[in-house]
């Protein structure tokens, strides 16, 4: 990875935050970088202050007595190009520009300015991320722009010209378990673009699937050209920002993006094998697919646990998503039947569990038992159902959790579906909402992908498939 441009800017000793603050926007970075731990020095700039956060302020970065690597720029347009000529004194190698107000305006003056800081840049040695945008999440480098980000590192890297959609991105899959290598937000893209980071994302050892929000890009060959090698190698998931008229419109005053028509999309997403969501729900939802389960080689699921009519449309949203919903094996059946179990004439594939007969549910751990060692299912989604209170009972999560040790039942990929509905009312369904994040925290403790509903569920998994497919193919 040395020999990337990136690669050198994403290792400071130290960072400059100019126009620190004690805002929680763009002057509260230095907050976020205190949190997750940066080991380098931290020099806040501004002249309106002595000290912040317990650290010295500075008036500028050349009066910084230590050597500075990387500066994160929260000043006022008008003010860039002095930071700039400033930056390039004190030998700085890289520049975030949470700075806004640039081409995404649609003045020309605002498009002139931007392309003059560029050229300082360049004439100083340095690079730049941005302007317009968050910048750089690397846990493993204490770097963030939020706090509350989390500290541990994972295996998505992820790309995004929004940064309100990186936020929501990684804050979304966090809660899911997915933890990322690092996470970039660039905007404008006015010296790195989209191209930069997906080439860089495929060679970083890091990284094991890449994630992209993208408005437009600056070269569309180059573009198509490090998509197909990055998707070569890992799994690339993109969300495209602007596909119909008004979000084209919309693209040009967020990132200065041509966002480029439906029709080329769709034709450079075919030739490259990424794998295309919807809208950043979706992303993160394929994101838990590719992150927690194994690779699925076919497209025969048994899914398990519902209940009544729920069962019914489990079986149409696996169909609509592409799955395959194979009927009980009747050796299945069989081995029921030879146990005494009274339902084995009843239950089918999805299996309604809304017949078992046991009060400790020991027919349906049986049956997914079965199910789960079966060849002929490929995988399983599992409805997980969440206790209820049983009169002036307690709930024991702890002992309703011992039917659901599914790494235990199997080596086959598992697909865990926890519900996005509480049950009651009132304070009833209070209960119920922290009992599910209870359960889904236990889950992801456990490595397992969780899903709120089959649909979210079985198209993620789909989509997984196929992309393994088309690599066989």
């Amino acid at each position: 990875m040395s020999n990337h441009p990136l690669e050198e800017i994403l290792h400071p000793r130290s960072i400059a935050v100019v126009g620190a603050s004690d805002s929680s926007r763009g002057g509260g970075f230095v907050a976020p970088l205190q949190e997750l731990g940066y080991q380098g020095q931290i020099y806040p700039v501004n002249p309106k202050y002595k000290e912040l956060m317990g650290l010295k302020t500075y008036s500028r970065v050349r009066d910084i007595p230590g050597p500075v690597d990387y500066v994160i720029s929260s000043v006022p347009a008008s003010e860039v190009l002095g930071l700039i000529e400033d930056c390039s004194l004190k030998g700085v190698k890289g520049v975030h520009l949470f700075t806004a107000r640039f081409s995404e305006t649609g003045r020309k003056d605002a498009a002139e300015l931007e392309q003059e800081i560029l050229r300082q840049a360049r004439k100083g040695g340095m690079r730049l991320i941005g302007p317009n945008c968050m910048g750089v999440y690397y846990p493993d480098e204490g770097i963030a722009f939020h706090t509350g980000m989390p500290k541990d590192s994972g295996g998505v890297g992820l790309a995004s010209q929004s940064g309100q959609a990186v936020g929501e991105i990684v804050g979304f899959a966090a809660l899911r378990g997915v933890r990322f290598s690092k996470a970039i937000s660039y905007g404008n893209a006015l010296d790195f673009n989209e191209c930069d980071y997906l080439d860089y994302f495929a060679q970083d050892p890091q990284t094991e699937v890449i994630l992209m929000y993208i408005e437009g890009v600056r070269d569309g060959r180059r573009f198509l050209s490090s998509l197909r090698r990055a998707a070569a190698t890992k799994p690339v998931l993109i969300v495209k920002g602007g596909r119909g008229e008004a979000g084209t419109r919309a693209t040009a005053s967020h990132t200065a993006s041509m966002a480029g028509s439906r029709q080329i999309w769709r034709a450079l997403v075919d030739q490259t094998g990424v794998v295309t969501a919807a809208d950043l729900e979706e992303l993160v939802d394929i994101a838990v697919a590719f992150y927690f389960l194994p690779r699925i080689t076919g497209r025969r699921v048994g899914v398990v646990g519902g209940s009544g009519g729920s069962s019914v449309l489990a079986a149409d949203k696996c169909e609509e998503a592409g799955l395959d919903v194979i009927p009980l094996p009747e050796d299945i059946r069989e081995g029921l039947k030879s146990q005494g179990n009274p339902i084995w004439d009843w239950i089918g594939n999805p299996a309604d569990f809304s017949i078992s007969v046991s009060r400790d549910r020991a027919d349906a751990i049986m049956i997914t038992q079965m199910m789960a060692k079966h060849p002929d299912f490929d995988f399983l989604i599992v409805f997980v159902r969440s206790p209820r209170r049983r009169g002036n009972e307690p709930i024991s999560l702890d002992k309703h959790m011992e039917q659901y040790k599914l790494r235990e039942m199997t080596d086959k990929p598992v697909v865990s579906v926890i519900g996005d509905r509480p049950r009651g009312r009132g304070s009833e369904a209070d209960v119920h909402v922290k009992i599910m994040a209870e359960m889904q925290a236990r889950f992801v403790a456990n490595n397992l992908s969780t899903y709120p509903n089959i649909g979210r569920a079985s198209l993620a998994v789909s989509k997984m498939i196929g992309y393994y497919e088309k690599k066989l193919s």
